[in-house]
């Protein structure tokens, strides 16, 4: 059984953790070498480790908004692989605070992760990128449901994907498609934490969220990489500008 990304080079931004390390070790174990970012060295240390259990990996310390880095990261991938094949602009994150308290520096870290990040991590990656390449962008539930005190990621996430509806005309010509994938809840470090350090809490907000969902439970992780695979892989060679949700149906009621 041929594997879906065999010979393929992938790069997965925020790789260390959640969503990203999912994806990352799914597409290394459907044969891609995979590239993966991250802010930490220990996780990202870690990280590698772990996706070179079932396949290859390379791991790159980088902070998505900082375009100097962005820079070396892919004069490194232009000098290991020559191309890159699959790009899933995964890094990115935010915090809750409600309209009254938002601070210029809330909003300013929330859409350079999420927005700036994203922008400049496809557009300097475009003289790397394959003919007929797949771009997936991570983009989220917020941006069709209202959520108390997470406007403004929810804003970031809307910008995501506004750009996969025009990136698609401007990449038309290089047969590159763009798509974004929205997780609803998912089980990942970054939600949890969203009710801060005290587990009981972290435990009441899984709950809370699962009760919202029709599948009855929060998604995993995994579950969002094998839709990632997908979009990916050549089962997804017309699909072109769409936004997959993967929520078990949270956003669709």
């Amino acid at each position: 059984m041929t594997r879906r990304l065999e010979g393929k080079i992938a790069l997965v931004t925020g790789g260390t953790s959640g969503i990203g390390l999912a994806t990352a070790k799914r597409f290394a174990a459907e044969g891609a070498h995979v590239y993966i970012t991250g802010r930490r060295q220990a996780e990202l240390d870690a990280a590698v480790v772990a996706i070179n259990e079932v396949g290859s990996a390379t791991g790159v310390r980088v902070d998505s908004s900082k375009l100097e880095q962005l820079d070396a990261l892919y004069e490194r991938i232009r000098g290991e692989k020559g191309r890159l094949d699959v790009l899933f602009a995964n890094a990115g994150g935010g915090s809750m605070l409600p309209l009254a308290d938002i601070t210029e520096a809330h909003f300013d870290d929330t859409f350079d992760r999420n927005v700036k990040g994203t922008l400049f991590t496809v557009q300097k990656a475009l003289p790397l990128l394959a003919a007929g390449a797949s771009v997936i962008l991570a983009g989220s539930t917020t941006t069709i449901e209202g959520t108390a005190a997470f406007s403004v990621y929810s804003a970031s996430k809307a910008a995501i994907r506004a750009f996969a509806r025009s990136w698609i005309l401007d990449l038309k010509d290089r047969k590159i498609r763009v798509n974004t994938i929205s997780p609803g809840a998912t089980r990942t470090p970054g939600l949890v934490e969203l009710a801060g350090p005290d587990k009981a809490a972290q435990q009441g907000l899984v709950d809370y969220l699962a009760s919202r969902i029709p599948m009855g439970r929060v998604g995993e992780p995994e579950e969002i990489a094998g839709a990632a695979l997908f979009l990916a892989s050549d089962d997804a060679s017309f699909v072109n500008g769409i936004e997959l949700f993967v929520d078990g149906g949270q956003a669709q009621i």
